[in-house]
């Protein structure tokens, strides 16, 4: 078994939520960790790893201060009461036997857990200049946002909706081997 760490310098992670149904904002955390166990001895099958992360509310940037601090406030986030967003999966399969994976698991968002799906692509693995192992990953998924109790809705005159209930959930990963 192994243990990899998030590199927060090569990494990020993003939510992409329609707005008005005609655009879509994206917002990032700028303030996460995370690490994965990885139990297999072969050099590219990460298949029934066990991954977690955790990202700071507070640290939500969407390039728009007014929006950033609207999302951590109670109408969102409530970034005072609930300071962070959580993941830890339950399952990493292999998806045939191409360099993707399925991953299963437990987000929690405001106190609510709700079990999530990610599609994940393995982008390959590669020693630095520093002769560290790091892994590559991209994940992809959708969740709906009231299902965390982030259910704030303000419709136009015209009826279209301020912000959609399907948020995107985008990650690219690079992950460090610590030992």
């Amino acid at each position: 078994m192994s243990t990899w760490t998030i590199d927060p310098m090569h990494s990020e992670i993003q939510f992409k939520a329609k707005h008005m149904v005609i655009s879509t904002v994206t917002g990032s955390f700028l303030e996460f960790s995370g690490k994965m166990e990885k139990v297999s001895d072969d050099k590219t099958n990460f298949e029934d790893s066990t991954i977690s992360f955790e990202a700071k509310v507070d640290s939500i940037d969407t390039g728009v201060e007014q929006r950033d601090e609207h999302l951590r406030s109670n109408d969102f986030f409530e970034a005072e009461k609930y300071p962070t967003i959580t993941f830890k999966s339950t399952s990493f399969k292999k998806n045939g036997s191409d360099d993707s994976y399925n991953m299963e698991g437990d987000l929690t968002i405001k106190g609510i857990t709700k079990p999530i799906s990610l599609k994940v692509e393995y982008g390959g693995t590669a020693v630095d200049m520093y002769g560290q192992t790091k892994a590559g990953f991209e994940l992809n998924g959708k969740v709906n946002r009231q299902e965390f109790g982030l259910v704030w809705s303000v419709t136009t005159e015209e009826g279209a909706v301020i912000v959609s209930d399907d948020i995107r959930l985008v990650a690219e990963l690079q992950l460090v081997k610590q030992d």
